[in-house]
């Protein structure tokens, strides 16, 4: 969604967390904008569903120091069911002059609902491809911004911003989240010394006289609020990005060409991209281009398809960005209650970016604790939002819960499942038939986290997504008098009764009087739960959620030499995890290098090794079945489920 540049300029640190709850705020605060009152209309318009729109194209003129727009939109449809009429979701401020199907002007009506009710001659039978053109013009409603003028170092912008519903303010289309437009052309005229940044890949540009016409076509599926262009004197950089190489193209104002700090973090865009196509799989977009078009509306950036608009370029921005371009964009919320489905990941990318390119892991560390603060500032609030709350602008937009709550839960998925099986569980999720390139609620991405990883997360999103809150642990530990063992108790309560327990792997790191350390990785499933942990030195301390791999506040790790091991119950030792399996696995309770067997479940050895404590087993080339590791004497089975 867009995105307000103050908001990711910040370096968070909980040393000032409050100070900084204003900056995480201004994001969502400006994508509210002027349109939040038509989220209390619909997800999907009733009136919509008959039909699938296949194809737009907008033959506009054109001039930014002008706010006025001539337009001829041609829509191409295929009918659900026979139908009599067609209704478009378009604004009455603008005035529709006609509408022609077959050569012939047809009746039409302007609706109060912002609806655009079109009649027809005759039937058209279901499963039917037929066309229509809309004429019209005006001056676009001074009430919203989704079509406006702006200036740069005093030359004329003229630009769009649609998202959520402002699609309708400048073209008549279907802005129900069920149907994408699968291709689109614009076709926009404008005086000659003006340029125009479309979607997709450049047809054309042709001057005519004292005008031009630019011809920018893209041929992926478009959700409509992500259609967009920006009209001024721009500076064009073209260029390659990826590997392989495909077209980078920037349309940058003059004042921005000549910046070179912002140029080079235009540039750094390459960086990202690669690292976003190692870990997210490859960019959606390939077969036309990626880039940015500056716009002229002050702080806010936005992800538009293949282009995203921006209005400055601190790298943290640029990430988030790029990350829309696969979640928001290639699979995109398939109702706004699922909001954290393109934004949540979009800041996971800036996790991504910042861990993998921008920060020191000390950086990054604070960063999480800052997010992890600001995300437990308040002890409620749903991630997923209701029906009754998708006309409150600050529900909806939340920078707390759409935004960093649902980055976090991205980054907590991340740690149930481990690195390895995580990306690939992603990669999967954007390559899926049922999704990629169309819309997506949590449902879905749960079913395709099942299907990758044979983990069902419905307990899991059942907390964190639609319930509220967050866990409060204390951790209590009690060493063995031998030193062969620790003991650990964990205790939870809860910041909201929406969520009785968290049910979470819990992050746990022993150690040692002479710098030994362990990690173990609990499964914490019931409250008051004992874990006895094979350790061979004594221990200094305890650390809980050391690398902040999930949410909790206020937690406690206390020494407690009163615990008694014959109340032991639940006992981790030596696990295997995750289980079943796709790509790796894990082995909790080794804590020094040791050797292993890894067998058929017919007994037949298949390798050997030597386990190192927080790595992973790759098991990638194992076809589907059961499995068994021995190991510390132990016989270990799982499941490699694909």
């Amino acid at each position: 969604m867009k995105t307000i540049i103050s908001w990711f300029f910040t370096i968070i640190f909980s040393t000032f967390l409050f100070a900084q709850q204003d900056e995480f705020q201004l994001i969502p605060l400006k994508e509210q904008k002027s349109n939040f009152q038509k989220m209390l209309l619909y997800n999907n318009n009733p009136n919509t569903q008959n039909y699938d729109l296949r194809y737009q194209r907008m033959e506009a003129t054109l001039d930014p120091a002008v706010n006025y727009i001539t337009s001829a939109v041609t829509s191409h449809f295929i009918p659900n069911a026979s139908m009599s009429s067609i209704y478009f979701d378009f604004t009455n401020q603008l005035v529709v002059s006609s509408v022609t199907y077959h050569g012939a002007n047809i009746t039409f009506s302007q609706l109060p609902t912002k609806e655009l009710k079109i009649d027809f001659p005759v039937n058209i039978p279901a499963a039917t491809l037929d066309s229509l053109t809309v004429n019209y013009a005006g001056i676009p409603d001074p009430s919203g911004d989704a079509f406006a003028v702006h200036n740069q170092s005093g030359v004329p912008v003229m630009s769009t911003l649609s998202e959520p519903y402002g699609a309708q303010d400048w073209f008549p289309t279907k802005q129900s989240m069920n149907d994408k437009i699968e291709k689109f052309d614009m076709k926009i005229t404008t005086p000659s010394q003006y340029s125009v940044a479309s979607n997709g890949k450049l047809i054309s540009e042709t001057t005519i006289g004292n005008n031009k016409l630019t011809f920018w076509r893209t041929q992926y599926p478009t959700a409509a609020y992500l259609i967009a262009f920006s009209i001024t004197n721009f500076v064009k950089i073209n260029d390659v990005i990826g590997n392989p190489p495909f077209p980078f193209v920037n349309y940058i104002y003059p004042s921005t060409a000549a910046n070179t700090s912002t140029m080079s973090d235009i540039e750094w865009t390459k960086q990202v991209m690669n690292t976003f196509e190692n870990y997210f799989g490859p960019y959606p977009f390939r077969n036309e281009k990626y880039g940015h078009m500056e716009f002229g509306y002050n702080g806010v950036c936005m992800e538009h398809q293949t282009m995203s608009s921006m209005n400055a370029f601190p790298r943290r921005v640029v990430a988030h960005e790029l990350a829309h371009q696969w979640f928001g964009d290639k699979i995109t919320c398939g109702a706004w209650n699922d909001l954290w489905l393109n934004e949540g990941f979009a800041v996971f990318g800036e996790h991504l970016a910042n861990e993998k390119l921008l920060m020191t892991p000390t950086e990054f560390l604070s960063y999480l604790q800052g997010q992890k603060n600001f995300i437990t500032s308040s002890p409620g609030g749903s991630v997923y939002v209701s029906d009754s709350n998708l006309g409150n602008q600050n529900t909806l937009f939340s920078g707390r819960l759409t935004y960093s709550k649902g980055g976090f839960v991205a980054r907590m998925i991340k740690w149930i499942l481990g690195d390895v099986n995580y990306y690939q569980a992603i990669k999967d999720y954007m390559s899926r038939p049922n999704l990629a390139y169309k819309y997506a609620v949590t449902s879905d991405l749960n079913n395709s986290l099942l299907l990758s990883t044979g983990k069902d997360f419905t307990e899991f999103f059942n907390q964190w997504i639609y319930g509220e809150g967050y866990p409060i642990y204390t951790i209590k530990w009690k060493q063995a008098t031998n030193l062969q063992s620790i003991t650990i108790l964990a205790s939870q309560t809860t910041s909201h009764p929406s969520v009785s327990f968290f049910k979470m792997p819990l992050p746990i790191k022993v150690n040692g009087n002479n710098g030994e350390v362990a990690y173990f990785k609990l499964e914490n499933t019931i409250n008051n739960q004992y874990f006895t942990l094979p350790i061979s030195f004594s221990v200094s301390s305890v650390e809980f959620n050391y690398e902040y791999q999930i949410l909790e506040s206020n937690s406690i790790v206390q020494q407690d030499n009163s615990l008694s091991t014959q109340e032991i119950k639940g006992n981790s030792e030596i696990l295997i995890y995750p289980n079943p399996a796709h790509n790796e696995i894990s082995i909790q309770g080794i804590i020094k290098n040791t050797p292993y067997k890894l067998f058929f479940s017919t007994g037949q050895l298949i390798q050997k090794g030597i386990y190192q404590p927080k790595t992973t087993i790759d098991i990638s080339h194992l076809e589907k079945g059961i499995y068994i590791i021995e190991i510390n004497s132990e016989k270990l089975k799982f499941i490699k489920n694909k």
